[in-house]
């Protein structure tokens, strides 16, 4: 590892989401000290030189508050809702001689042979959890994917660590798989493999024949008179 970033920091007197705010549009970062039994300082780091740090993985820094020096590990960094800006940072005060547990990200490097047979590789973790010396916490843990064919995959079991430094992630957690790209179909494509709707045929009314019909409209239609009526006609008769 790198020898440790060198910080200046400033106090924080007052806290709050509105100071925060204001510190960040000044170009600085929040930031809070923990550990060794002390108290927790609230504290402000310059923006640019802390992230410039960051984006070459160092994980160790060296914070100057008020003219003293303090061995800092970065714990733990916010960033905003779009993953992009640091928003906020914890920094754990260690002794370089003590254990520390860190994640520390994966690099996956070269071009597997399964490429050439049509396959890919796909990383299923970015990191990995290791337990080793503030002075030995790596930057990162570089794997070489060249030899994966189709159907390999590559666990933290099989990863070359540095001397030092011990695996705490479960040794089966799988971390890149090589397989068949799945064939990407058009619309076209998936709209003939819909199944069609089965038509739905309806019995058709029976309709008389033309003899039929035209008996029933010969025979005689009953006489819609009140029966009282019928039987007056009759007596008169």
């Amino acid at each position: 590892m790198d020898k440790a970033l060198v910080l200046k920091a400033e106090i924080r007197q007052h806290i709050g989401s509105k100071d925060a705010t204001r510190l960040r549009k000044q170009g600085q970062i929040p930031a809070v000290v923990y550990g060794h039994k002390k108290e927790p300082v609230s504290i402000a780091l310059d923006a640019k030189s802390f992230v410039e740090g960051l984006h070459h993985g160092r994980r160790l820094v060296e914070v100057e508050i008020d003219k003293k020096n303090e061995t800092m590990l970065v714990k733990d960094v916010q960033y905003d809702y779009l993953g992009t800006e640091v928003i906020h940072v914890d920094l754990m005060r260690v002794d370089v001689t003590e254990m520390v547990r860190v994640t520390v990200p994966i690099e996956l490097k070269g071009t597997a042979k399964g490429a050439q047979e049509g396959g890919m590789v796909e990383v299923h973790t970015g990191n990995i959890e290791v337990e080793c010396r503030v002075t030995q916490i790596p930057d990162r843990i570089t794997v070489s994917v060249k030899e994966m064919v189709l159907g390999d995959a590559i666990h933290a079991k099989d990863l070359k660590l540095p001397e030092g430094v011990k695996l705490i992630s479960s040794p089966e957690l799988l971390l890149a798989t090589c397989h068949v790209v799945a064939e990407v179909k058009t619309t076209e494509e998936l709209e003939a493999e819909m199944p069609v709707a089965p038509e739905v045929i309806t019995a058709a009314k029976e309709e008389p024949e033309e003899g039929e019909a035209a008996a029933e409209s010969k025979e005689p239609k009953e006489s819609k008179e009140p029966k009282e009526k019928k039987e007056d006609k009759e007596k008169k008769k």
